[in-house]
């Protein structure tokens, strides 16, 4: 937590706030990894979620939470996205993270089928103990849509600390070997600023041509 004493004027001044979020919609720009996927049999959606989730993890102001009053920094989290289900209804996957990415795919795999199976809202934070509320981080993609920005259902802003994520259809195969979409990051302004969503974005991008390349 030492990183975050150096911020913790700047916490303070974003708690104190009604609406302490920022949210910020770029055009994320990272190699075309569609080929790879179909090369390797690999679901494109759950390849961008390893490394979309993998980068968050690497990036520590990702990681803070608040949590029975001080903030803490936590060391992992839920893998978990939105589907939808039979009935064309909302619903949520979440599984176990892990560093294979063979696996991870496997995972997320079985959890939006299971998802998608339910009639029933599954997977909420109810069940969950306070602790395990905060490892969470929220994640939606409208592949029908060229996103722009979307802003996000909050039971009550001053208290959310929860990052949360959405993206929209990857661009058309481009000549430069490069694929962009809309991202939407939003997170609380204490933990994190502008740059870190520059970090975030470059991360995803260095780590996806990282495995490209392995």
């Amino acid at each position: 937590m030492q990183n975050f004493e150096k911020r913790r004027d700047r916490y303070n001044a974003f708690a104190s706030f009604e609406n302490p979020l920022v949210n910020l919609s770029f055009q994320l720009e990272v190699p075309d990894f569609r080929p790879f996927c179909k090369q390797n049999g690999l679901p494109t959606f759950h390849f961008f979620l390893y490394h979309v989730l993998h980068a968050i993890k690497g990036i520590e102001n990702f990681m803070y939470r608040v949590h029975k009053g001080e903030v803490i920094r936590i060391e992992d989290f839920w893998a978990s996205y939105t589907v939808l289900n039979q009935d064309k209804n909302l619903n949520f996957a979440r599984f176990v993270m892990t560093e294979d990415l063979k696996e991870f795919v496997a995972r997320s795999v079985a959890a939006s089928q299971e998802a998608e199976a339910s009639t029933k809202l599954i997977n909420t934070s109810e069940a969950l103990s306070e602790y395990d509320q905060r490892r969470n981080v929220h994640i939606t993609c409208m592949p029908w849509l060229n996103l722009s920005a979307i802003e996000h259902p909050i039971y009550e802003h001053k208290s959310y600390d929860i990052p949360s994520l959405a993206w929209g259809r990857y661009s058309p195969p481009r000549d430069d070997g490069k694929l962009t979409m809309t991202m939407a990051v939003q997170a609380h302004h204490g933990f994190v600023d502008g740059y870190h969503v520059h970090l975030l974005a470059e991360s995803i991008g260095a780590r996806i041509a990282q495995t490209m390349a392995s």
